[in-house]
């Protein structure tokens, strides 16, 4: 037994310095002439690099997990490619883009009077309102492109290239191409996707402590942390309470004080089976209800700016409102959504934004018991 347990402990730090690298090389899809200093990375992570004048490649320090994998430059078209990542290298081979075609018309630029208000609107809602948002810069906000309907009242963005952020409170600088940016002004509603790249940013032993605490907190309670002890089947280990609430909306509601819904919550905790899926794909879990679920994280108390939802009569605990659009919303093993569409959140993971957004390979510090 002593020296199975032996040989186990020696094998530990050889496993621990194994690395897991994605290769291949990157080609114009036209001369099938190499494309050299392409970014390519993983979306949402810290795994990125360029390419060698050769169009070459390499990403190394990839952990397990469902990825997708990108590459782009100006010029040329974003290539996306979606891959699982397990204990073994991953070679792409020769990957083609295509180069944007470009139209030459008459350009008349006019300064929008609007363009700092419709920034304001989206710098809000897209770092957030929280202490963290406060320590966020946008260094770059010329990139990004406004569009506002004056009927509907809702704010679309995108930008036409990365947005560079500097995220002071998690430590991280985020490159982020926003791809679509909709916010629904009357409704009070956002959606936005993009891809993202993170660095860590320079700092003293003492500000990365603070940011590695802050990165947990972040952690704790999030959706990310959700879906991932979803998986684990663990969510009662990790504080998570979930129960079903049963909506309709309100025919007499008209805006202001009275209710929008009418709602009742069976206060009883859900067993995970009742809402949680696999699927015939490695890596891809589902979620789904046919009414809400009421999701509350024991260990944080509710954010004031949310505190409507806690009509209800319950502890005052960090709470989020998950309503489906679709029949499922899948997610990945890293607890990404994979059709961010399919889902609505009210609560706490309704008003997280960038200033509290992770990449998608963080791995919190187990707590020691």
């Amino acid at each position: 037994m002593r020296k199975s347990l032996l040989f186990l402990l020696l094998l530990i730090p050889i496993v621990s310095l194994a690395q897991v690298k994605i290769t291949g090389k990157v080609i114009n899809m036209t001369d099938t002439k190499p494309v050299p200093n392409a970014s390519v990375f993983l979306n949402n992570a810290q795994v990125g690099n360029k390419t060698a004048d050769d169009g070459t490649f390499t990403l190394s320090n990839v952990k397990p997990g469902k990825y997708d994998f990108i590459v782009s430059i100006v010029g040329y078209e974003t290539y996306t490619h979606s891959l699982q990542a397990g204990s073994t290298n991953i070679n792409l081979g020769t990957i083609s883009i295509i180069p944007k075609t470009f139209q030459l018309n008459e350009v008349k630029i006019r300064p929008d009077p609007n363009r700092e208000r419709y920034y304001s609107i989206f710098r809000q809602q897209f770092l957030g309102s929280s202490k963290n948002a406060a320590q966020c810069k946008i260094l770059n906000s010329d990139v990004l492109d406004f569009e506002y309907d004056d009927i509907t009242n809702i704010l679309k963005a995108s930008s036409h290239d990365f947005l560079e952020i500097e995220n002071k409170a998690l430590g991280y600088h985020i490159r982020y191409k926003v791809t679509n940016f909709n916010y629904n002004i009357p409704r009070v509603m956002l959606y936005y996707e993009g891809i993202s790249t993170f660095e860590d940013l320079p700092g003293t032993e003492r500000q990365k402590q603070k940011w590695h605490k802050r990165r947990q907190t972040a952690y704790l309670g999030s959706s990310m942390h959700f879906y991932r002890s979803a998986i684990k089947d663990n969510l009662t280990a990790e504080n998570f309470v979930v129960m079903r609430l049963i909506r309709d909306p309100n025919p007499g509601y008209r805006g202001g004080s009275n209710n929008k819904y009418h709602q009742s919550l069976v206060n009883k905790p859900l067993n995970r089976n009742e809402f949680f899926n696999l699927t015939d794909r490695e890596g891809l879990f589902a979620i789904t209800f046919t009414d809400c679920l009421y999701i509350m994280y024991t260990k944080k108390e509710q954010d004031p700016s949310t505190s409507s939802i806690q009509a209800l009569d319950m502890p005052n605990h960090a709470t989020t409102i998950v309503s489906f659009e679709e029949p499922h919303a899948f997610f990945d093993n890293n607890g990404i959504i994979a059709n961010p569409h399919a889902i609505i959140y009210e609560g706490d993971w309704g008003v997280s934004r960038v200033a509290e957004m992770l990449p998608v390979d963080y791995e919190p510090e187990v707590e020691r018991k």
